[in-house]
């Protein structure tokens, strides 16, 4: 049985109008409401229901709009696209405006039968946006039927929200703690994987032998590796075991020469050439092997493999990179620099007494266990480090991990003990397990030692409070600077107990009545390690709720390293306090991208790092390690990585003169001995080798595959179809004016009031702003930066707010009957100067059939376009203006009154003869047809296969949804034209 209505046709069911989907079978229809959105999607039985085809009907004469009507009209119908036309299918439907830059690695990747990316752009570009543009496209045009991401736990729940509400890709979460649910709902040898066609997957869960195998066998053909550095390690490293099973899941996965794989991480080198190589390896083997410095090997790899920093796209599309003008320049907002600041403390005498103490007795206890075995004095080893690293966190984390056993003891030989000691102690870049990495560490390896241990916590215990811990009344005296100059920060600690130590000393307490040292409208709040990823943001969100919109408000947020990856906090925080120094400064690098990305408001985000000046660690560390990590990123604009090993020797040589030879007056000699020396001047060498390494290959293999002018060419399909920034913000401005929303300029957009906005739009917003913002009249904040923190709208037509308002004003343009002020019409007449002779302006809708060949077989699409078409005289006799005449009568301005009866009767003329033009239309429409195949064509040209069997046609007949005329100041109609 045939289908009575094709896709992209009109019916009228349950008493409104529908546009046929390509999923409809002939039994059952599906449908999507005129106007509406995929959320109104529908499903119709025809055996049950009346549906009839229906035709658009035509504009009522005598409901005429001003010189507004057809610009609001236009853009409300194309902010309702989930389709549109030009190259991609998929950009109409997702809720993300992408950056013009960020369109390069899907360009890229459309040019591939088997998409194989490394995507290695900077920190805070938008990796998770460029990767989602991929598979979203893929997913859209057939090319991809199922989507696995692997990510750490940590990261999954940010991941699942990011393909939800930006890209409309409902994925399940397969953690350690999800999938004994999931796998009770399977039938009897299913696959979880075969049952959920997206799925976000814990790493670390899926990498072990018992569960690798089931995913490897039922793998989706799409698969997304976030911090793709850590499933590799380089030729010369001692690999650990969850690296190697990390790599071999990886490995299984990519053997499929027929699956799509993108693999993203900001640090593809880790500070080693053969780890980089083996990433490569993952993606096509050939570039494992091939020779990066010929010609051959440089075109390889640029197909495959994107590394942009910050300032390569800062500015894009300008005279700069190549192209005639800047009419398509885009800037992003990055902040500009960073502002670094280390601010030293003193321990206070009771404070240095005790560290000495503790010194002391880690140090007899290194020299005992180095004659007991190599067992012992590993675990003697691990233990003192412990110590000393939670001695100069907290007083609280010193008095815990004094209390607490050292994990390596239970350990039953050195290499055992090793395993268990240095995840806790150390700070290792490539660690994508970082839960459970806060917890204080514990010191305690032997039975006698309880009472001495005790003795020293109960000491520990009495630091607390700024009048002896003076690591806190610096910290309190930095942050009140902080404040008073208007910034929001977060202060990082290594341990659990430090973090909820500080919001202890740091927070309001109402019960108690005790009042902040940082003021009492000051909000802070903690997150660790002992929140779930969600209850982390959760978290967040309540303390810039709590914090509010006050001027004098602020935020205070005190983390540990669980919040130090992946988490997006630039729309609520500006600044970063090192607190606890990390024994590896890209883990320094890490936190402070957490704020200093795209998004971030403050041209400026300043970082200040906190060290003891007297501890005999910290000073160290920040000399050897920190400063030199900077001025390498300052040097190159991008950050390299210090080899974990190198990093670990130079932590030890100080740990062991510290505890061997180091006191009070002898830390000179540190630089003098031959551990320290020698583990320096290897750090020094590989790292200066990796900066090096770092430096040519970011010149050799610098994006060159896609030139901006073909992105330049693309963007202005996008925008032709899609519309652009301005176009929003002038529709978003007229149409809440019109609708009786009170406006106000702000520095970067403005605001707008909506309760007296009709009843319909304001219950419409309610669920997208909050009820609370509509009822109690608050001001919504539209911003021109795409980049929005929670509660506010940007000024793009995906976003939410705006999609809401437009589906309002269409609605009500097509509904005559609809209460309230209604800004968009369906025709118009105006009497201007922009015209001398009549002129006729049509919306004109069209929506093309598209058949994408696809290795899983044809689909079928429909995609919308309006356009706008312009003729001067009469219907019969048109004279067809050029496209951009017509864009610009949306400009005319109305110079003289037109008499509602006259505008009213040449209203209806016009009307009647607009059969007249139907050839001109769908000549048209096939035109805009075969640019419609070009752009496919185009955008895929290294894929002839997928090309082949493309095929574009125009639905006939358009929909006219508007009819407006221009009539000349000077003369209504010149001699020799007829109505």
């Amino acid at each position: 049985m045939a289908l009575t209505y094709s896709a992209g046709s009109l019916v009228t069911a349950r008493g409104r109008e529908w546009v046929v989907l390509p999923e409809s079978e002939p039994d059952l229809l599906v449908l999507r409401p005129l106007g509406g959105s995929d959320d109104d999607i529908a499903a119709v039985f025809p055996a049950f229901e009346t549906v009839r085809g229906a035709e658009f009907a035509p504009p009522v004469p005598g409901d005429l709009g001003d010189q507004r009507a057809a610009g609001l009209l236009r853009t409300a119908l194309r902010v309702g696209f989930r389709s549109g036309a030009g190259p991609f299918r998929s950009l109409a439907g997702i809720a993300v405006e992408p950056r013009a830059y960020q369109l390069v690695p899907l360009l890229m990747a459309l040019r591939q039968k088997t998409v194989r990316m490394l995507i290695s752009d900077d920190v805070g570009i938008g990796k998770t946006v460029e990767a989602g543009l991929i598979a979203s496209e893929l997913l859209a045009q057939g090319e991809a039927t199922g989507l696995a991401v692997l990510c750490s736990p940590a990261l999954a729940e940010q991941w699942q929200q990011e393909l939800r509400t930006k890209f409309g890709i409902d994925a399940e979460l397969v953690l350690s703690s999800t999938v004994s649910r999931l796998e009770r709902g399977l039938d009897l040898g299913q696959s979880l994987f075969d049952k959920y066609p997206h799925v976000i997957v814990s790493t670390d869960f899926i990498k072990s032998t018992r569960h690798r195998d089931d995913f490897v066998r039922h793998c989706p053909d799409l698969v997304i590796v976030d911090e793709a550095h850590t499933c590799v390690t380089s030729d010369d490293t001692k690999v650990s075991t969850q690296n190697q099973l990390r790599h071999e899941l990886l490995r299984r996965v990519a053997e499929d020469a027929e699956r799509h794989l993108l693999l993203v991480t900001a640090t593809p080198h880790s500070g080693k050439e053969s780890a980089f190589r083996n990433l490569l390896g993952l993606v096509k083997p050939e570039l494992a092997r091939v020779d990066l410095d010929s010609e051959k090997g440089r075109k390889l790899l640029a197909q495959h493999f994107v590394a942009r920093k910050r300032a390569d796209v800062r500015q894009y599309l300008t005279k700069e990179d190549g192209l005639a003008d800047d009419s398509l320049a885009e800037r992003t907002a990055f902040p500009s620099d960073r502002y670094f600041k280390d601010e030293t403390y003193k321990l206070s005498p009771e404070y240095r007494a005790l560290l000495d103490d503790a010194i002391a007795y880690a140090s007899e206890r290194v020299e005992e266990a180095d004659g007991q075995g190599r067992r012992e004095a590993r675990i003697a080893w691990w233990s003192a480090i412990a110590l000393l690293r939670s001695m100069v966190s907290s007083p609280r984390a010193a008095a815990q991990t004094l209390r607490t056993r050292s994990a390596a003891a239970v350990a039953a030989s050195a290499e055992e003990a090793d395993r268990l000691g240095a995840p806790l102690t150390s700070d290792s870049a490539d660690s994508d397990a970082l839960e459970g990495m806060d917890v204080a560490p514990g010191a305690e390896t032997e039975e006698n030692a309880g009472s001495r241990l005790a003795e020293l916590a109960q000491r520990a215990k009495a630091l607390e409070g700024p009048a002896q811990d003076l690591k806190l009344k610096a910290l309190i005296k930095h942050l009140k600077a902080l404040l008073a100059d208007g910034y929001n920060p977060i202060v990082f600690c290594r341990y659990i107990p430090t973090a909820e130590y500080l919001a202890e000393q740091l927070a309001n307490d109402p019960e108690t009545k005790k009042r902040s040292p940082l003021g009492a409208k000051t909000v802070v709040r903690a997150v660790t390690g002992t929140l779930s990823p969600q209850q982390r943001i959760d978290r967040i969100e309540e303390l810039a709720a709590e914090a509010g919109e006050d001027a004098a408000a602020r935020r205070v947020l005190i983390a540990t390293d669980c919040l130090s990856e992946g988490v997006n906090l630039q729309h609520h925080f500006d600044a970063v306090l090192h607190y606890d120094l990390a024994w590896n400064p890209t883990r320094h690098d890490q936190r402070e991208g957490r704020v200093d990305r795209y998004g971030q408001k403050r041209d400026e985000v300043r970082v200040i790092t906190l060290y003891g000046d007297d501890n005999g660690i910290d000073g160290k560390v920040l000399e050897v390690l920190i400063k030199k990590h900077r001025q390498i990123k300052k040097d190159l604009g991008i950050s390299v990585s210090v080899p974990d090993e190198m990093s670990t020797g130079v932590t030890d040589a100080i740990v062991e003169w510290l505890l061997l030879r180091g006191r009070q007056g002898q830390q000179e000699a540190l630089f003098e001995s031959d551990s320290f020396q020698q583990s320096f001047a290897d750090l020094e060498q590989d790292w200066n080798s990796a900066a090096d390494r770092e430096k040519a290959s970011r010149s050799r293999f610098a994006q060159r595959s896609i030139h901006p002018e073909e992105v330049a060419r693309e963007v202005t399909a996008v925008r032709e179809a899609l519309g652009g920034a301005g176009e929003i913000d002038t529709f978003v401005r007229e149409s809440l004016n019109a609708l009786g929303a009170v406006l106000r300029d702000s520095d970067d957009g403005f605001t707008a009031q909506v309760r007296g906005t009709p009843m319909g739009l304001q219950d419409a917003l309610a669920p997208v702003v909050g009820a609370e913002t509509v009822e109690r009249d608050r001001p919504i904040p539209f911003r021109s930066s795409p980049a929005v923190g929670r509660g506010e709208a940007a000024l793009v037509r995906t976003d939410p707010v705006v999609g809401t308002l437009a589906s309002h004003v269409l609605n009500a343009a097509l509904d005559t009957q609809a209460d309230g002020a209604r800004p968009a019409r369906r025709c118009g007449v105006v009497t201007t100067d922009a015209v001398t002779t009549r002129t006729t302006l049509l919306l004109v809708r069209y929506r093309f059939h598209l058949t994408l060949p696809s290795r899983n077989g044809e689909k079928q699409v429909v995609a919308e376009d309006a356009r706008l078409l312009a003729f001067e005289g009469a219907p019969r006799n048109a004279v067809w203006l050029p496209q951009q005449r017509a864009v610009e009568l949306l400009d005319a301005q109305a110079t003289e009154n037109t008499a509602a009866a006259s505008g009213e009767r040449m209203m209806t003329r016009i009307l009647d003869q607009l059969g007249e033009v139907t050839p001109y239309l769908e000549s048209y429409g096939d035109e805009l047809a075969a640019e419609l195949d070009a752009s496919h064509r185009r955008v895929r040209t290294a894929s002839g296969e997928i090309v082949r069997g493309l095929s574009v046609t125009a639905q006939k007949p358009a929909d006219i949804l508007g009819t407006y005329v221009y009539l000349p100041a000077t003369a209504s109609v010149p001699a020799g034209v007829s109505a």
